[in-house]
């Protein structure tokens, strides 16, 4: 990227962070209805300024906790703490990122995707919704996170966890029940916390 080129994604990142302070300025709270605050991690990432991403998913985390986030937004932030460095933080988000597409870290390694029979509750978990994630494996600049990923998917920790996150889903597609549903939601949560 050129510096003007550079300059052109700060200044994008400095509208959307004054669009959201004009947002709780104006309401007393953030009222993103746009979604505009997930786009920052990307355009951080696109100029390689892995600390002022950091900094931005600090000040994110604080503002928007919660959960429900979308795949590739994860994905960004697992990325994120990768590359600052905050390993055990990126391996946590990175099962995290698995939870809400485990179709991802496939399409991102350049694997076969396979649909699994499972429960999917949102078009987010589909295989589709992988194949709209921009980054590869092959990408140079993604070359020592690709070789983390790869290792990280393949440890015995990681494939226990998913194996038992995958088997809940599966319960999850056939079972009627509203309590047992409720208690298996419950086992799915609390896989993230163990990871």
């Amino acid at each position: 990227m050129t510096e003007k080129q550079i300059e052109r994604v700060k200044t994008k990142i400095r509208k959307i962070r004054a669009a959201l302070a004009a947002e709780k300025r104006k309401y007393g709270d953030y009222d993103d209805s746009r979604g505009i605050r997930f786009y920052p991690p990307r355009l951080y990432l696109e100029i390689g300024d892995f600390k002022g991403a950091l900094t931005y998913l600090k000040w994110f985390d604080k503002n928007f906790a919660g959960g429900g986030y979308y795949p590739d937004f994860l994905f960004e932030w697992t990325i994120i703490l990768f590359k600052t460095g905050k390993l055990k933080d990126a391996e946590k988000k990175a099962f995290e990122t698995f939870c809400s597409n485990t179709y991802l870290f496939d399409k991102f390694l350049g694997r076969k995707i396979i649909q699994i029979d499972k429960f999917e509750g949102s078009n987010l978990e589909t295989p589709e919704f992988a194949n709209y994630i921009k980054y590869l494996s092959t990408q140079v600049e993604l070359t020592d996170f690709s070789q983390w990923l790869e290792s990280l998917v393949s440890s015995e920790k990681f494939q226990k966890l998913s194996s038992k996150y995958i088997e809940i889903h599966r319960k999850l597609k056939s079972e009627k029940d509203r309590e047992t549903r409720g208690y298996l939601l419950k086992q799915a949560s609390q896989l993230i916390d163990e990871a």
